[in-house]
């Protein structure tokens, strides 16, 4: 009994870990997809931001008119209209790209 109540243990805390390591942080996340367009403080000011004319995050008037709704889907679906935001629906699942929306949030200047 207690060897298969130690494999339970086991075969729980694996699948504990494979779910953590599925949730990466919002500011990895950032780190990894966002920092080579919109820089690690928002403003969009790198040279690649600048030639993609990508969106400064710290923009308050921005920040107050898009939506939550609107900021996920640019993130899972990319965005062509003002710049060139490629999609991220196959690198990120739902919760990282809500974990993103918030981050951005908190960018606001």
């Amino acid at each position: 009994m207690r060897i298969y109540s130690l494999a339970l243990l086991v075969l729980f805390g694996l699948v504990a870990m494979r779910g953590t390591r599925n949730q990466r942080p919002a500011a990895q996340l950032y780190r990894r997809h966002c920092v080579s367009c919109h820089g690690n403080d928002g403003k969009a000011t790198t040279s690649k931001g600048k030639f993609s004319h990508a969106r400064d995050f710290t923009d308050g008037q921005w920040q107050t008119e898009v939506s939550d709704e609107r900021l996920f889907n640019s993130i899972m679906n990319g965005r062509s209209v003002r710049g060139n935001m490629p999609a991220f629906a196959n690198k990120l699942n739902e919760k990282e790209a809500n974990s993103l929306v918030t981050f951005i949030r908190g960018l606001k200047g």
